[in-house]
């Protein structure tokens, strides 16, 4: 009966870090947004190629900040639980996981292996998200900038 208590506990604290980290997404994604309507009569102005690689710039900024907050919020979730001795390899544990790098070096204990499974399955979730939200800002102002030349 423990151990599927602790299995359970596992799956509902990584789906609820999981749910955080789509949070912290769509926030930031959300401010991204709102910076680029801000910036939207300056970024359909020619020339353009400036503009593509600032606002790529900013994409990308913004989707490291995202990457960053997520592993920290893992990282500090899995230091508060006293799984890792230090804040530096609870960092670097879910560093590896979520780039599912997978180095054997900074293990969970047996007792908490399934939330190294759902923090790598947080990195693909997070890198899948990351890979559209830069697509679609890209997407969205070269259609907007090749309507504003017509």
């Amino acid at each position: 009966m423990i151990e599927e208590t602790n299995i359970l506990i596992q799956i509902a604290l990584g789906s609820a870090l999981i749910m955080g980290s789509i949070i912290i997404a769509g926030v930031f994604y959300w401010a991204l947004e709102t910076l680029t309507k801000a910036l939207r009569g300056w970024s359909l102005r020619p020339p353009h190629g400036p503009k593509v690689m600032v606002l790529l710039c900013l994409s990308v900024l913004m989707s490291v900040a995202i990457l960053s907050a997520t592993i920290w919020m893992w990282a500090v979730t899995l230091r508060s639980l006293g799984i890792f001795g230090t804040l530096e390899s609870s960092v670097f544990f879910a560093l590896t996981a979520f780039t599912t790098l997978g180095l054997t070096e900074n293990e969970l204990p047996s007792a908490w292996r399934l939330l190294g499974g759902m923090a790598a399955a947080n990195g693909f979730l997070g890198f899948g998200m990351i890979t559209a939200l830069l697509v679609e800002s890209l997407r969205d102002l070269r259609s907007k900038q090749r309507d504003a030349l017509e």
